[in-house]
């Protein structure tokens, strides 16, 4: 049985990615510590005194994930406190907003929701500030640790402490398993969001997402989330999909509800269970 990462680090993972766990040139010692501790809880390796590539840099307040060879690229990390997420959550339209109204939040305090592809959590922590209970699911190692990591520092947070641990659990492993054979309360709505080629051209996002193409390439397998979603939700599959990409696996969802840049298909589960 998978228990949260945060509860139990010691579970099944898959297999090990190549990017290692490193410190800045100078580190204490008990930084150097903490980050052999973090490569070991991920299945990762410790590397120090690297320069080049992909790696997950331990800094003394943060985990992040850095392109070594190229310093004005800022690194990503996870940060629930961010002013962009504080805006959003204060001020995004609350239950109005379109991934609310695509899971069915509109007259219900509350759904449990499963993001099976929780990449930094971003739209988990929306759900969740709405009151959700989330559980999210994320494969790569690399990128559950640094959304692990933006949970513990959350979790110590003044306002973020007094709702975000109960509403957000997290989940590493294999989605298209834990899909198959989900050992936890069922969820209301299965959420995915499969990595999708971006052609969005600012910064931000360029940045964010060309580390994470070069790191995790698109989900060649994304199509087989859909068929143990639709059978473990208990009341509708959402899928996050840019504007003009195919349905997934080919199904048609009976709501589209498009946006600018993204849309929500939203398959409504005709038995509910």
């Amino acid at each position: 049985m998978h228990k949260p990462v945060m509860d139990n680090p010691v579970i099944k993972r898959p297999a090990m990615q190549t990017i290692p766990v490193t410190v800045p040139l100078i580190a204490t010692t008990e930084l150097v510590m903490i980050a052999q501790q973090t490569a070991a809880k991920w299945g990762l390796v410790y590397r120090d005194h690297i320069d080049s590539g992909l790696a997950l840099v331990q800094q003394v307040s943060h985990l992040e994930l850095r392109q070594l060879d190229e310093p004005k690229v800022g690194g990503v990390i996870v940060d629930f406190t961010s002013d962009a997420l504080t805006f959003r959550r204060l001020h995004g339209g609350g239950k109005k907003e379109a991934i609310a109204r695509a899971i069915g939040l509109k007259g219900i305090d509350s759904l449990r929701v499963l993001d099976a592809t929780a990449g930094l959590g971003r739209d988990a922590f929306v759900l969740a500030s709405l009151g959700c209970v989330v559980d999210m699911i994320e494969r790569s190692p690399v990128v559950a640790a640094l959304l692990h990591d933006g949970l513990r520092r959350a979790a110590s947070d003044g306002e973020l402490s007094v709702w975000l641990p109960a509403n957000m659990r997290l989940y590493h492993g294999v989605a298209t398993d834990l899909l198959a054979d989900w050992p936890h309360t069922k969820p209301d709505v299965v959420y995915l969001d499969p990595m999708f080629p971006h052609r969005k051209k600012n910064a931000a996002v360029k940045k964010e997402m060309r580390i994470f193409q070069q790191l995790l390439g698109p989900d060649e397998d994304a199509d087989l989330l859909l068929e143990p979603a639709l059978a473990l939700a208990k009341k509708r599959v959402v899928v996050k999909r840019p504007s003009g990409a195919p349905f997934l696996a080919g199904k048609k969802p009976q709501i589209e509800m498009l946006g600018k840049a993204n849309r929500f298909d939203v398959y409504l589960i005709q038995n509910p269970h």
